[in-house]
């Protein structure tokens, strides 16, 4: 349909009454559960249902204690304690959840927040999407997502996806009532919100915003996409279920162990028996909760919440949760150019046009042969659309050439838009002069091989003035035109068919290199990750842009490693497969070569990357590892991808692969401290039931580490920042197990060695009287104790600050596991210093006020200060072995 008038829009004070009358363009995200029923969902846990079972266990006994034996009140203590823990557990759990959800609300947050093109006050302009009100005149592009129902006022072949709405994938939209579908869904004339332009543009004014619109109707929220299976996630299960299958073992082994010393050291009495009995079976049942590592799942969902607002604060909005994690694991990263690895500044470096056209042509030319619009309203224009078409805008701005004016002069009769295949837009028109003219934009030696009339230049100097363009890095376009007689053909068949086309000339657009780009490849590069470029443009420009970044050597690299999209799609499978390793730029790609590329890539079992921002782009982005879309791409892009790069660099892509690799460390540092506090405390509990002696830790003081090691450490360890030193590193295989092998040294020779002191002291409070730190040192001078198994409530006070403060220590080692640096390097971890100091105060109230509660006794303040200063020798080892592996 033409456009003859220029839309006004509404004013400012009209947009104030629309959304105080209709309201705001924010659909109402659908009730959740309540709190309270959000909260009892958590006691389903079977870690926690286990719990519960050995508090009723425990009530069990204390009731036998309290009125078998006239044992006092203090016997309830253990399981009042219990379910302290329960509620503990699950209640961190529950606010786990609710600040992850809070997180993960920063998506529709920033859908909320898209750009929108609408006309207001006479003038194109962008609000957000939230902003749309009733009665708003929007402008649609190809690949943009609706923002509100509304009435279609123009349409050039306008195709939508309304399969969020109807199932239906492609519908064609016309404001012409004779060819309206009768049979559709909703009008012809019609676009909804939530439905994305595949194909075309068009015009329409808003008449439902919000709730209001057939979107708001059946609207879910969107939701951080967490159901691919990563082989992180698989490995986490695996590992999850073997802890979990050797503390049954264990768990068997400490009941077997007990009877059997029972009916060593005691005569048979039923009820003591019995008694005995349950009290074996609450210590096996604790630590079983003990050993199977119930914090690793809320260690990753802690890391990913972390990593994704962090993230987002380096340009990262991650869409799909499993990405956080495979950027980590990544190999070849398919970037495209414009605006990633270059400013997307676009702006005329130079004209060369042939056969001394009028101005008249030239001006309306670029005018009515273009989709992209002119945001006049603040001090300096702003560029809505494609950044190429807007470069030729500001052109004729500078001369003193209003576009939109010359526009509302012609009477727009037919228009091809433009396509990645065809390479060229054609736009039909009745001028200003009355004439009806086609117009044609695109790849210049396309349009010079279109054209009847050359003006007077040869395909050779065409070719040697785009060479010359191109080997400095500039985007190039071509023009043509034809005046047409009554009967010319134009278009058909989605191409243009005119036979008597006159070649214009070329213009050049400089595109320049972001400046922090070289530095970034070239951190990538030494990452491990190979980078390929995928570009529309020439190969000259491609490898210009290569050689300014740091990826195209002369001296090294050959025509081995750059190919045409034409050659590309000659290759078989087979030769690709062969060759996809060497290939470092696809010059004049089409869409379908960059998802062919990613599959060869995976063919060859690489992790791959790839950035996109057109709709054309949106298989390749489903295609790959992780799709990165662009911030000022279309939706359609954004949807398929798994990240979008909010400012568009090349350098936040590198941000996010060390935020992969930082999150995936952070998840082995908290395997590997609980892993060595699970070996110790394992072996310390079993060997203690078969030396025939009490449960050495207590279930409330094991409950007390269980919340130290799963909770705390989760919290301390998931949240640690990034060090850039992991972009020293190759990329890690996605079949390599979590636990390697400094991992299984570690766990098992300190787990080891803590056990084997644990044990030691446990020998010496069994045969000998201690009543201080001191004493324990000069042991063999203590007298000899006659009774076994009778340790004093003060040496278990001791044994279990002595364990805890071991596991304390450990922590920092943990948190120093491969970074190459100091335990003690603090930076950006206030969080972690924060979580220390509560385990330290945490421990030293228990111990001093937890009386029978935790079945310990107030120990010295000398005492106190040899166990922090002892154990800390746990960190300081490891300060002297990470100095000696610099």
């Amino acid at each position: 349909m033409a456009q003859t008038t220029h839309y006004t829009g509404l004013t400012d004070a009209e947009v104030s009454e629309s959304r105080q009358k209709h309201g705001v363009n924010i659909l109402t995200p659908p009730e959740k559960d309540p709190l309270w029923k959000r909260f009892l969902e958590k006691f389903g846990d079977p870690l926690i249902i286990i719990l519960m079972i050995a508090g009723v266990l425990s009530i069990g006994i204390s009731c036998y204690e309290y009125w078998g034996l006239d044992e006092g009140a203090g016997v309830f203590f253990e399981p009042l304690g219990i379910f302290i823990a329960i509620l503990l557990a699950t209640g961190l759990a529950f606010v786990f959840e609710l600040k992850a959800d809070k997180e993960f609300a920063l998506l529709n947050q920033v859908n909320d927040d898209e750009p929108v093109q609408v006309i207001r006050n006479g003038n194109a302009m962008q609000v957000p999407r939230k902003d749309v009100v009733v009665g708003d005149i929007v402008i649609l592009n190809t690949g943009e997502e609706v923002p509100a129902d509304g009435e279609l006022l123009e349409a050039v072949h306008l195709n939508i996806d309304e399969s969020t709405l109807t199932g239906e994938p492609m519908c064609a939209k016309t404001t012409d009532p004779a060819q309206f579908d009768k049979e559709s869904t909703f009008p012809s004339n019609h676009a909804m919100r939530g439905t994305k332009v595949m194909e075309g543009h068009g015009v329409m004014r808003v008449f439902a915003v919000g709730d209001k619109t057939e979107n708001g109707k059946v609207f879910e929220a969107a939701q951080i996409d967490d159901s691919v299976k990563t082989p992180l996630n698989e490995q986490l299960d695996g590992l999850g279920d073997l802890i979990t299958k050797i503390s049954y073992i264990f768990a068997a082994a400490i009941i077997i162990g007990r009877i059997v010393m029972y009916f060593i050291n005691s005569d048979f009495e039923w009820i003591t028996f019995i008694a005995y009995f349950l009290q074996t079976l609450m210590i096996a049942v604790t630590l079983v909760v003990v050993a199977v590592p119930e914090g690793l799942p809320m260690a990753v969902t802690l890391s990913l919440a972390y990593s994704m607002r962090r993230m987002l604060k380096t340009n990262n909005l991650v869409r799909k949760m499993h990405a956080c994690e495979t950027m980590g694991a990544t190999t070849v990263i398919c970037t495209d150019k414009t605006g990633t690895l270059t400013q997307n500044q676009m702006q005329i470096y130079k004209t060369n046009f042939f056969g001394n056209p009028s101005d008249d042509v030239l001006y309306e030319g670029i005018a009515v042969n273009s989709t992209a619009q002119l945001d006049l309203s603040g001090e300096k224009p702003q560029v809505l659309g494609n950044p190429t078409e807007g470069a030729l805008l500001l052109w004729l701005k500078d001369r003193g050439v209003d576009y939109q004016a010359l526009k509302e002069k012609t009477t727009r009769v037919e228009e091809l838009p433009f396509s990645t295949e065809r390479k060229y837009m054609a736009t039909v028109v009745v001028s200003a002069s009355g004439k009806r003219i086609l117009y044609v934009k695109g790849a210049p030696e396309i349009i010079f091989g279109m054209c009847k009339d050359t003006a007077g230049v040869t395909k050779q100097e065409i070719d040697a003035q785009l060479l010359e363009y191109q080997n400095q890095a500039m985007r190039t376009l071509g023009f043509a035109y034809q005046e047409l007689a009554e009967g010319d053909k134009t278009i058909e068949n989605n191409k243009v068919v005119a036979g008597n086309l006159t070649f214009l000339g070329i213009v050049a657009i400089s595109d320049p290199v972001r400046a922090d780009v070289p530095d970034a490849v070239r951190e990538v590069l030494d990452a491990g990750i190979k980078v390929k470029i995928v570009t529309g443009d020439t190969p000259g420009t491609a490898k210009e842009i290569g050689r300014q970044i740091g990826l195209w050597d002369d001296s090294r690299d050959t025509d081995r490693n750059i190919i045409t999209g034409t050659e590309f799609a000659e290759l078989s499978d087979k030769e690709l497969k062969e060759r996809v390793g060497d290939i470092k730029i696809i010059a004049r790609a089409r869409p379908m070569d960059k998802k062919r590329l990613v599959e060869s890539l995976q063919s060859n079992n690489e992790v791959v990357a790839v950035t996109g921002d057109g709709t054309n782009d949106a298989p390749a982005l489903k295609a790959a590892h992780v799709g990165l879309s662009m911030g000022d791409g279309t939706s359609v892009a954004k949807e398929a991808s798994d990240i979008t790069i909010v400012d568009n660099s090349f350098s936040s892509i590198g941000r996010a692969v060390m935020w992969g690799r930082s999150l995936y460390q952070n998840i082995q540092r908290f395997i590997l401290f609980q892993m060595t506090v699970n070996v110790a405390a394992c072996l310390i509990v079993l060997f203690g039931a078969f030396m025939g002696m009490q449960s050495p830790l207590t279930v409330t003081q094991m409950l007390w580490v269980n919340l130290i090691m799963d909770t705390f450490a989760a919290m301390a360890l998931a949240s640690l920042p990034p060090s850039a030193s992991v972009m020293k590193e190759k990329p890690r295989s996605r079949t390599a197990f979590i636990i390697n092998r400094p991992m299984w040294q570690s766990i098992v020779g300190v787990g080891g060695l803590f056990f084997l002191i644990l044990l030691g002291i446990l020998y010496i409070f069994e045969n000998y009287s201690v009543d201080s730190m001191t004493q324990l040192f000069s042991f063999i001078e203590q007298p000899a104790k006659d009774a076994v198994d009778s340790l004093t409530p003060y040496e278990l006070s001791m044994f279990f600050t002595i364990f805890v403060f071991l596991q304390f220590w450990n922590m920092f080692n943990a948190r120093a596991f491969e970074t190459g640096r100091s335990a003690f390097h603090f930076k950006g971890c206030s969080g972690f210093l924060m979580i220390a100091l509560l385990i330290v105060v945490g421990q030293i109230a228990i111990v001093t006020v937890g009386g029978q509660f935790f079945n310990v006794t107030p120990l010295t303040i000398s005492d106190w200060v040899i166990i922090i200063a002892s154990t800390s020798l746990v960190l300081w080892i490891g300060e002297v072995v990470r100095l000696f592996k610099k």
